[in-house]
């Protein structure tokens, strides 16, 4: 295995790690920090320092953080240290949390921003002590990951850096369209680049077969230069079953390396549905971390311009396999490789379209399918994987009440969407996001724009008070998916709902223990609910005797509806059942009733209470509401 090979699947090794953090403490003021830490990093494990169990955990985890002397670190891990592209995050911290070190992988493994990270969690300053850091120059490594470009020689990194260090600027030629930083000079040609960025294996071979390239090695360019491969090749395959792994691999590197074209440029695979669980096909991808595009075969019929085989059509139902897979897979137009086939394998190779060609392609869709040609795989249209929504419960509002799973996602974050008021109790989460913000009565339009956003590649957290699978966010969102056109929808596109505490939580607490037994939520809103709807629901929980607790019990628009409810509930309930009204619960402006049903009406209610009436069982102690649940009957006390 030559070092491109080498370095991209340790690389990928690197990756594919389970995204773990463990923090390790000696003393109890450190175990009180390390605790602290979790409210910024909720799935950390917590860990009592011993030398013993950090070489298992050191092949396991992400990120490794220390609340101890750096130098029990170093000693203790110094036999551990293989590879920059291996070793994980290693972060030190003194027990006062005042001073996070990045002390090992602080670039690829993210040791400099766990460091920046856990510094602005805990109000301390992060030490940061790699050069390109300290002078204020972009990472090199750092950059190239962030742009899916993969290092095909890692022991070049050191020098390049070194001369991004003292010369303050490095010349790059692209043949991609890259916003480059600052420091980075374009150069219209490559002997003059330190920096290569081109899926070409070597850049200067300017003939098919190849011919004497124009600049043999270091005769007339700069010496040293780093390449650096997008990620914009795919590769269409067919082969025969039973065929090895080996065999595809061979055929592939010799293929490209005919067809100067580099390896690590590979971004996907593409096939038949027929050939999905081809042992050998997935091994090979396996290896090298490709995912693997399937289409079926009357996809690949649509596609024009592609020469027919009758064989392959007895065969898989195809006329082609390994070209319109390619096309489709990539989005493109024309093929990089024709269909080359040696032994039991066939390929051929499309370049992905860039962002800039993506709008232009998207145009030309509907042409291809009142042409009968096949529209992009809808869960293969787009080379970005990043469609997120996450559908945020915030709880009662303040930091402290908000799970730090929720807090995580909100910080995974691009865009923040939600309702003013929820957005305003959240500041110093969201203080660096883009925020989309939006009246009360305006949740259609907030789940619209966040399934936009999301759409085009962004993170997105749509904000709910309280719960947001309880009259909130969670169902709208699901709604507006289910509403829209088949082809509208991206697979890519994944929702996730993260809980909070809802009204009925943070109410029943200030209260005891209301809701121990069946309980009914009704809100009397009629805004989304015909009312008569409403009256047929109050009846029935209150004639069932369960708990009712009653949301959006009034507004200056609904001053009726709560008097009605108090009417039906009347009928089935005694005028000494009690009632507990919470105003803003776990708020700054919180208040607190208990009462009963009959002088119920007598105290404030409004679109900030909920309100809990007890059930037949249901008894005051000591300020507080009980509804047992049975346990008495048991002899359990």
């Amino acid at each position: 295995m030559d070092i491109a090979n080498k370095s991209e699947t340790r690389s990928r090794m690197h990756e594919d790690r389970q995204d773990s953090t463990v923090i390790f403490y000696i003393t109890d003021n450190g175990r009180a920090l390390a605790q602290k830490l979790r409210g910024r990093y909720p799935r950390a494990r917590i860990e009592k320092f011993g030398a013993d169990s950090l070489p298992a955990l050191w092949n396991e985890c992400t990120t490794l953080i220390f609340i101890m002397a750096a130098g029990i670190v170093v000693r203790t891990i110094a036999p551990l240290i293989k590879d920059k592209k291996l070793d994980p995050a290693v972060v030190v911290i003194d027990e006062r949390g005042k001073f996070s070190i990045s002390l090992l992988s602080g670039h690829i493994g993210g040791a400099n921003e766990r460091a920046r990270q856990i510094a602005e969690f805990l109000g301390g300053e992060a030490v940061i002590t790699t050069a390109s850091d300290i002078n204020h120059l972009p990472s090199i490594d750092l950059w190239a990951q962030e742009n899916a470009l993969a290092i095909e020689d890692w022991t070049l990194v050191p020098h390049i850096g070194t001369r991004f260090i003292n010369n303050g600027a490095l010349r790059v030629y692209s043949e991609l369209d890259l916003t480059l930083p600052d420091q980075f000079l374009r150069v219209a040609d490559p002997p003059f680049a330190d920096i290569v960025i081109t899926n070409k294996r070597d850049v200067y071979r300017t003939s098919l077969p190849p011919s004497e390239p124009r600049c043999p090695a270091h005769a007339c360019r700069v010496k040293g230069q780093l390449y650096l491969r997008p990620k914009n090749l795919v590769l269409g395959i067919g082969c025969n079953s039973g065929t090895s792994a080996q065999e595809i691999e061979e055929t592939v590197k010799n293929i490209l390396h005919g067809h100067n074209l580099s390896l690590l440029s590979i971004e996907r695979l593409a096939t038949i549905d027929l050939k999905s669980k081809e042992p050998g096909l997935i091994d090979f991808a396996k290896k090298y971390g490709y995912e693997i595009v399937i289409f079926a075969p009357d996809d690949l019929n649509k596609v024009n311009g592609i020469a027919p085989s009758e064989t392959v059509f007895k065969a898989t139902g195809a006329y082609a396999v390994a070209e319109p897979a390619a096309l489709l897979a990539a989005g493109a137009d024309t093929l990089l490789i024709s269909k080359q086939k040696a032994g039991n394998v066939t390929i051929a190779v499309a370049e992905l379209i860039n962002h800039k060609d993506k709008e232009k392609w998207e145009g030309k869709e509907s042409e291809r399918q009142e042409s009968s040609a096949s529209p992009i795989h809808p869960c293969t249209d787009s080379p970005d994987h990043h469609e997120k929504i996450y559908i945020v419960g915030t709880g009662p509002g303040s930091i402290e009440h908000i799970t730090p799973y929720a807090q995580d996602a909100i910080r995974k974050s691009d865009v923040i969407v939600g309702y003013g008021t929820y957005l305003d109790l959240i500041q110093e989460l969201i203080k660096d996001k883009e925020v989309v913000s939006t009246g009360m009565t305006q949740e259609v339009d907030r789940c619209k724009a966040a399934v936009e956003l999301a759409e085009s590649g962004k993170t997105v957290a749509v904000i709910s008070g309280g719960d947001p699978g309880i009259y909130a966010m969670a169902g709208l969102v699901f709604e507006l998916l289910k509403s829209r056109p088949q082809s509208a929808i991206t697979c890519q596109l994944s929702v996730e709902v993260i809980p909070g505490i809802s009204a009925l939580n943070a109410c029943a607490s200030r209260l005891g223990a209301p809701l121990m037994h069946d309980f009914a939520s009704i809100s009397l809103s009629d805004r989304l609910t015909p009312w008569d709807v409403i009256e047929r629901r109050l009846e029935a929980a209150a004639m069932a005797d369960f708990v009712i607790a009653l949301y959006n019990p009034k507004s200056r628009g609904r001053v009726e509806h709560i008097n009605r409810a108090h009417e039906i509930i009347m009928k089935y309930r005694k005028p000494e059942t009690p009632v507990g009204i919470v105003k803003g619960a776990m708020r700054e402006n919180e208040a607190v009733v208990i009462t009963d049903l009959e002088h119920m009406l007598d105290h404030d209610i409004d679109m900030q209470t909920t309100v809990i009436i007890g059930n037949s069982k249901t008894s005051t102690w000591n300020n507080l509401m009980i509804t047992p649940r049975g346990y008495e009957q048991k002899g359990k006390y």
